[in-house]
């Protein structure tokens, strides 16, 4: 589908759609992007695909939530903290939310892919897995993106996590706490850094050709899964991602 040029309710300007492989902040999830982003020539306003076109039905159901009907607002409801409940990170704009059972999610996760198809690997999106993160070595948590051979599991809070704890160190010098990072728009660069997941170099015990085809594995259902987080799951941005992780 092409885009042009649209109005939006939460901007007096017109936002044209473009496409970037440098991060960005959306101005209406406040939360980190890169790829698709419908951008203000006039000032520095970005909102992420899908804040910039919300699914057009009142009423947004989702598979992991059967009994709950998301509704979109610009705004999170009252007055108390809210997280999302796929990646677990603080709710500061653009949601969904089921007023029954008080469920939130940001607009990116709300449409996160069930399937990432990597090409020799296949990638599944699970509210709950019973193996460990390979980052935080912890089961259950957040939504979750595991393999289809159910060797690599990648929570996508952690995901998040890397990716504030690395641009907070490069743009701030060091000290980024994931989710405790704020995203401020001017820090946003030409620079970017992803590093690699804990895990990657697993098994020793095999040759060294099955070593670097389970790193290179592992380094792909990263770049997959880090797309899919920021807004645009294409094979484009993952291709982008990849040159950003470190070899080793």
């Amino acid at each position: 589908m092409k885009y042009g040029e649209i109005m939006h309710f939460s901007h007096p300007h017109k936002l044209r759609f473009e496409y970037v492989e440098v991060p960005f902040k959306c101005d209406g999830c406040k939360e980190v992007g890169i790829g698709s982003r419908f951008k203000c020539s006039v000032c520095d306003y970005d909102l992420h695909k899908h804040c910039a076109l919300p699914t057009a039905a009142t009423v947004v159901r989702h598979p992991f939530y059967r009994k709950c009907e998301f509704q979109f607002m610009a705004r999170p409801p009252g007055d108390l903290p809210r997280f999302c409940n796929a990646c677990e990170k603080d709710v500061n704009g653009f949601v969904y939310h089921c007023s029954s059972c008080g469920f939130d999610l940001h607009p990116c996760c709300a449409n996160l892919p069930h399937v990432l198809d990597a090409g020799d690997l296949r990638l599944y999106l699970y509210r709950k897995v019973g193996g460990s993160c390979h980052r935080c070595g912890r089961k259950g948590r957040s939504w979750t993106y595991r393999s289809s051979c159910k060797k690599y599991n990648l929570h996508v809070s952690c995901v998040m996590e890397m990716l504030l704890d690395s641009w907070h160190d490069i743009y701030f010098g060091g000290g980024g706490h994931g989710s405790n990072v704020t995203m401020n728009k001017g820090f946003m660069g030409n620079n970017t850094k992803i590093p690699c997941i804990r895990g990657a170099k697993i098994n020793h015990h095999r040759s060294k050709g099955k070593v670097k085809r389970c790193c290179e594995l592992a380094g792909l259902a990263l770049q997959f899964i880090i797309s899919a987080v920021l807004g645009d799951p294409t094979a484009i941005i993952a291709g982008v991602i990849g040159s950003f992780i470190p070899r080793g």
